[in-house]
């Protein structure tokens, strides 16, 4: 699945990560292919499928 960096940078802020969502903004590209950045995404617990509907809000 393919997220786009904007949803989790959100998702990352509305917890009040703001450390964590710098660092994903810094590091990872505009849209994040879930298959190549899953063990960061888990690492950030971001789970995929609330990415996904967090992305159709």
């Amino acid at each position: 699945m393919i997220i786009a960096k904007d949803v989790v940078l959100a998702v990352l802020r509305e917890r009040g990560l703001q450390a964590r969502a710098d660092f994903v903004d810094r590091e990872l590209p505009d849209l994040i292919d879930s298959d190549k950045h899953g063990g960061l995404l888990s690492t950030l617990h971001l789970d995929i499928a609330e990415l996904a509907a967090a992305a159709t809000r």
